[in-house]
């Protein structure tokens, strides 16, 4: 075996992901994240975490289920250690929290014993957090001044009577909460009435908690095991047990939101899919990233090149997406330049998240049209006066429309038109997509430019969608205009041509419901 060495090694970081909510992981959780070489992570990890990892980072995948292990706790230690020696900085991305039923305390024992350094950054434990968003404070002043937290399954391997002390639970007066759940749910609650608990102590259990899966089911002790078989609740749950489960019915809101439950297609580029996911998910959704596209750089760089090197030349600078200006100025900061080189130069911008992205790099757009689509910005240029004779720079997609520059040069504007990015199909997320689609698992697919509708039909073939009963949402017209020439149903189209736009027509439409 190799041998630790101060100088050379690495060193492990046992952080806490949360209950499954992405936005409960900690601050320095994230920053941890962000700076891993090796990430060994759990099965009840958000996977978005996991998009501020590196690119060159190796992820490694050692999630249980109940039954199912991909790897045996003897070889995660083992991983551990070896990729610590390796001299790699290792993150050990854990659900909940690392020191509460998550092992972690076992993972920390091999390190040591190896000496490898290692750090612990606890992490919202699932108890807390699922409880508070089913509605259930723990503690409460009137209701519950003890909690206490309890393994629903104990080691199947420990020989001898029960570690749990029964006969103190039995006569708790405050709130219990009982990991991993739902296996031994009835003979848990049965331990408990045998101990002096009343059968009709109110009780919950949470399955999912914090995730748009969360679903709680409510009852006694004597009667939830019952209701959780009636409702097929499966792994992993949390059951709680205390009056304090009472206050649900007042102070639940998290499955009260407007989209919860509500299972959303996403085709954006992933690049550019986490405004429009975080978006959904606070409302509620569980958002399905289907990537139909990714932006890359032109094939040929020289006319962009170009571009940036004489843009001082021209009267008028045309943007019309995020991308656009995230391409130009990344050629503009390449070439040895910076917003000084716009000098006297006048910026279109078309939507406000163009424009505000404009704005991080120091311009504030000089003319924004009321709608965002391209024959507004005609509309703009005309009723400015004439615009003959004067030079427009226009940088944008590829496959971009041609009706703005044939339009502009009708106005007697003389156009050079950049290519600043390609769109590529994308069918990264083809096979997940595919499998709840042919379930009939989706409530909407959301569209946000011509192009996702183009790649996203030549990925799923039309004829697979017939009868199922998912809704059709649009950013805008000229999406829209596409979506009906393809053959499928427009169920809504934004008012305003933005993500929030289109966030909220979904969310007006019925509230998400079908």
């Amino acid at each position: 075996m190799k041998q630790a060495n101060a100088k050379t090694n690495g060193k492990v970081f046992l952080v806490g992901a949360g209950p499954g909510d992405p936005g409960l992981i900690t601050v320095k959780g994230r920053d941890l994240l962000s700076q891993a070489e090796v990430v060994v992570y759990d099965y009840l990890v958000s996977k978005r975490l996991l998009a501020v990892v590196p690119s060159g980072a190796e992820l490694i995948y050692v999630g249980k289920q109940a039954g199912q292990h991909s790897l045996g706790q003897d070889k995660i230690n083992q991983l551990l250690v070896d990729k610590a020696l390796d001299g790699k900085r290792v993150v050990r991305l854990k659900g909940g929290d690392p020191y509460i039923f998550g092992r972690g305390g076992e993972e920390a024992q091999e390190l040591v014993k190896a000496g490898i350094e290692f750090e612990v950054v606890p992490g919202i434990t699932a108890a807390v957090a699922a409880a508070a968003y089913a509605g259930i404070p723990v503690t409460h002043r009137d209701l519950a001044s003890d909690f206490a937290l309890i393994t629903g399954h104990e080691d199947a391997q420990r020989t001898g009577p029960s570690q749990i002390d029964w006969p103190s639970l039995g006569k708790w007066k405050g709130t219990l909460a009982f990991y991993m759940g739902v296996k031994n749910l009835r003979v848990n609650c049965d331990r408990l009435m045998e101990n002096g608990m009343s059968a009709d102590r109110s009780a919950a259990l949470i399955e999912w908690g914090t995730t748009t899966k969360q679903r709680t089911v409510t009852g006694t002790v004597g009667t939830i095991a019952d209701i959780a078989d009636a409702e097929a609740v499966k792994p992993p749950a949390i059951a709680l047990i205390g009056e304090v489960v009472r206050l649900r019915e007042q102070l639940q809101w998290f499955e009260n939101r407007p989209l919860f439950g509500k299972r959303i297609v996403v085709t954006r580029a992933r690049a550019q899919a986490s405004e429009l996911a975080e978006r959904l998910e606070q409302l509620g959704a569980e958002v399905l990233e289907c990537p139909t596209i990714r932006v890359e750089q032109p094939n040929d760089m020289a006319g962009l090149e170009k571009a940036v090197a004489e843009v001082g030349q021209y009267d008028w600078l045309i943007l019309t997406s995020v991308n656009g200006v995230d391409a130009f100025f990344d050629a503009l900061l390449a070439a040895g330049f910076d917003a000084r080189q716009l000098g006297g130069v006048k910026v279109c911008a078309i939507g406000p998240a163009t424009a505000a992205r404009l704005h991080g790099y120091g311009i504030t757009a000089d003319l924004l049209p009321e709608r965002f689509v391209a024959e507004s910005i005609l509309e703009a240029f005309a009723g400015m006066g004439s615009v003959k004779g004067k030079r427009i720079l226009l940088a944008r997609a590829d496959i971009a429309r041609s009706d703005l520059p044939d339009g502009l040069r009708q106005l007697g504007a003389e156009v050079t038109e950049v290519t600043a990015y390609r769109t590529v199909a994308d069918d990264s997320g083809k096979e997940e997509i595919l499998k709840v689609l042919e379930a009939d698992r989706v409530d909407w697919i959301t569209f946000t430019s011509s192009s996702t509708v183009h790649n996203f039909l030549d990925m799923i073939d039309i004829s697979k969608l017939s009868g199922k009963k998912f809704r059709v949402g649009s950013i805008g017209p000229v999406t829209s205009a596409i979506i009906k020439q393809l053959g499928l149903k427009l169920d809504v189209e934004a008012e305003e041509y933005t993500i929030g736009g289109l966030v909220e027509a979904i969310v007006t439409t019925g509230k998400g419901k079908l």
